[in-house]
């Protein structure tokens, strides 16, 4: 991206800094100053493209999104000039596994009341690497080696040093009834959370059928504990069952307030997952669902979303056999929501876009495939007021492009979070976790 006069913006930008360090304008005003971009090809996915379009934001809102010469920009704003680049919302990643995070252990197959938040390293590398490629926003997920491992975070990738040191600074939460809810709720079937030998005949399914049985099991004693307390409801303490972290979270589930997100892979559990959600009602949103081309209007039919994943290289679980390409095609024409997800480090972070391109190379839409990275990833994580278009009123989560979003050759050069540069391609210091290798990624190597 080409600044006006990236000179004056870098003393701006010291000058804001030391006046903030001197205590002479407060952090917040600092971070206030309005930008504009000129001259981009925008993608708002909400509405066409805009071919030399104008995007303002302020505060760490967009303020506006137009034509040149429809828009006003106030006085006073920082310059981008943008012309040959083009300008989309910050990708949303509907499952992935950065920043080291860990679930639920062997003690158990479900771990409700785990909760990814508290395995969760914001400085590792493996987050960077999401914001090269253009990740702004992103669902933590723990691993699918249990039938429900736990808690996902919902996270909001800001930059590290102003202000996300800590997990707490990167959730994205919501208050429901007095609760504050960062995710959802990670559950499997098929292979990976069943087990062999003395791990199943322990706490580990062996079977398919052994695995939805105790999943039943446990939404039937999460709904009895819902019914315990409402029957105590205005009695005395004793009258009330005890705290069960894993049984509040349920009831969540159960109230519709928490999703789940369900990695399944072959078409029978796929169905599976369906009939589960049938029976308790959930929320469900099917994650890889590999053989989802074949059920597309069963898929549909329930309303239920899909976060999908493509693999360009062989190998992988004889599941995922029949993962295809045209799955994204299959199931938009069926009617089904879709989004792509990385399951980084599966998918590289930086490859991220690449998705939506095999996607449309199989003969999806180009804008549901584009929608498939951005707003259709939003709603899945009920995030979509928030982000996932370029709108007024919307987070200013930002990408700015070299060209195509679905061309091979293009490269992300900034990512923006709530109106601040959280990656700049031309800074020495980020550009390594755009082009290294994975040594770059070694614990430690950058930080």
């Amino acid at each position: 991206m080409r600044s006006v006069c990236s000179l004056r913006r870098l003393l701006s930008l010291c000058t804001a800094i030391l006046a903030v360090a001197l205590g002479t304008i407060p952090a917040a005003q600092a971070q206030s100053q309005p930008h504009v971009f000129r001259g981009a090809t925008v993608y708002p996915i909400s509405s066409a493209p805009i071919e030399d379009g104008v995007v303002v934001i302020q505060g760490g809102t967009i303020q506006a999104v137009g034509e040149a010469g429809e828009v006003d920009v106030p006085a006073g704003a920082t310059e981008h000039d943008a012309g040959g680049n083009v300008i989309m919302p910050g990708l949303v990643d509907t499952h992935s596994h950065v920043g080291r995070v860990e679930g639920g252990d062997r003690s158990a197959a479900m771990h409700p009341g785990v909760r990814a938040l508290d395995a969760i390293d914001v400085r590792a590398p493996s987050l960077m690497r999401a914001r090269a490629g253009g990740i702004t926003t992103v669902n933590v997920m723990p691993g699918s080696g249990h039938l429900m491992s736990g808690q996902t975070a919902y996270l909001k990738l800001r930059a590290v040093e102003n202000t996300g040191r800590s997990v707490e600074d990167l959730l994205l939460c919501e208050a429901k009834d007095g609760e504050r809810i960062c995710g959802g709720m990670k559950m499997a079937n098929g292979t990976n959370p069943m087990r062999s030998g003395e791990e199943a005949a322990g706490p580990f399914p062996g079977t398919r059928a052994k695995a939805a049985a105790q999943v039943r099991q446990l939404f039937l004693d999460a709904r009895a504990h819902v019914r315990k307390k409402k029957a105590a409801a205005g009695h005395s303490d004793t009258d009330a069952p005890d705290r069960d972290l894993g049984m509040e979270a349920l009831a969540q589930v159960l109230r519709g307030e928490r999703r789940v997100h369900f990695h399944t892979h072959r078409h029978d559990d796929i169905l599976t997952a369906l009939r589960l959600r049938r029976e308790f009602g959930f929320r469900l949103v099917l994650h890889h669902a590999s053989e989802a081309w074949k059920e597309a209007e069963r898929i549909a039919e329930a309303g239920v979303p899909a976060s999908i994943i493509v693999l360009d290289a062989p190998g992988g679980k004889r599941e995922a056999d029949e993962i295809a390409y045209k799955t994204g095609r299959v199931l938009s024409e069926a009617g089904v929501e879709v989004a792509y997800h990385t399951d980084d480090p599966i998918t590289d972070s930086r490859l991220f876009l690449r998705s939506a391109a095999l996607g449309v190379r199989a003969g999806m839409r180009r804008g549901e495939a584009l929608e498939a990275m951005t707003l259709a990833g939003a709603e899945m994580l009920g995030k979509a007021d928030r982000v996932g278009s370029l709108e007024a009123g919307k987070d200013a989560d930002l990408i700015v492009l070299s060209g195509d979003p679905l061309s091979t050759y293009t490269k992300v050069l900034q990512t923006w979070v709530e109106g601040q540069t959280v990656f700049d391609r031309s800074n020495p210091e980020d550009r390594p976790f755009a082009t290294g290798g994975y040594r770059v990624y070694e614990d430690g190597a950058h930080e």
